[in-house]
């Protein structure tokens, strides 16, 4: 590990110790967590690695941070399934240096499969790590990609609802990438993340349709998150702001889960 390294780690170790009087105050605290269930193909899951990486070394997602009141963020990466697992830790960014080591750091992190499909568990544990967070900000965020409805754990509407009392917002990026749904999949995936998973102020979503897509969506959907940006300004028709009230039946995944055991 280089000296400058060293230095980062031993900084956020310091943020971190019990010694701390006040939370470093930053534009954004970012909870990303990204599905890794085995519904996932590997090909998947390493293109959404890759899009991740590439993404914190963009100019787009380096000039988003830096333009806030106080030109700084703090981001942790999480993959779930039906447990969640937090692969980097809360970590400043506030230049190109900082989100590069970032982005390296987090490509060479072991890839991982999980089995089940728990987002309220997911959320829980986001809620927990915004709760020992050594960081403050106004605006708290949770953006979920998936690409199956909840099949273990509390009621998915329950865990945002909870969520959101507590101040932070929900963003999804449902993954639809198969032409047919299996047993356990749902062709309206985006329907169920609009009615059932997101919500707080300015949330939205943001759908992958086709593989090809993943790279550009991760990037749009980062540089929204951290700049701040009004989904409503924007005119890329696969972001859709939060619009509730259309009826959806929010334990779809239960359901099949259950029938895929029961068969």
């Amino acid at each position: 590990m280089t000296k400058r390294r060293w230095s980062l780690v031993a900084a956020l170790c310091l943020l971190s110790g019990p010694g701390l009087a006040e939370p470093v105050a930053v534009d954004l605290e970012l909870v990303i967590a990204v599905d890794v269930s085995y519904s996932m193909e590997p090909e998947e899951l390493s293109i959404q690695r890759a899009g991740y990486v590439e993404a914190f070394r963009s100019p787009e997602v380096i000039t988003a941070l830096r333009g806030g009141p106080l030109g700084k963020i703090a981001v942790t990466y999480v993959e779930w399934g039906g447990k969640a697992v937090q692969v980097m830790p809360w970590t400043l960014l506030y230049d190109a240096r900082t989100a590069h080591e970032f982005a390296e750091t987090l490509e060479r992190q072991p890839m991982q499969r999980i089995g089940f499909t728990s987002i309220s568990n997911t959320l829980a544990v986001g809620r927990t790590l915004f709760q020992t967070s050594p960081f403050r900000a106004s605006r708290r965020v949770i953006d979920v990609s998936g690409d199956g409805p909840n099949n273990a754990g509390a009621p998915a509407p329950l865990a945002r609802n909870n969520t959101i009392a507590q101040g932070i917002t929900i963003d999804g990026l449902p993954i639809m990438l198969r032409s047919e749904p299996d047993s356990t999949s749902i062709p309206d995936l985006d329907a169920y993340y609009r009615e059932c998973v997101i919500g707080g102020p300015g949330s939205f979503l943001l759908k992958v349709k086709h593989i090809d897509e993943f790279a550009a969506a991760i990037l749009a959907k980062l540089v929204i998150e951290i700049s701040g940006l009004k989904v409503s300004r924007l005119e890329e028709p696969r972001l859709s702001p939060v619009q509730y009230g259309q009826p959806y039946n929010c334990f779809i995944g239960e359901e099949l889960q259950e029938r895929a055991i029961g068969r």
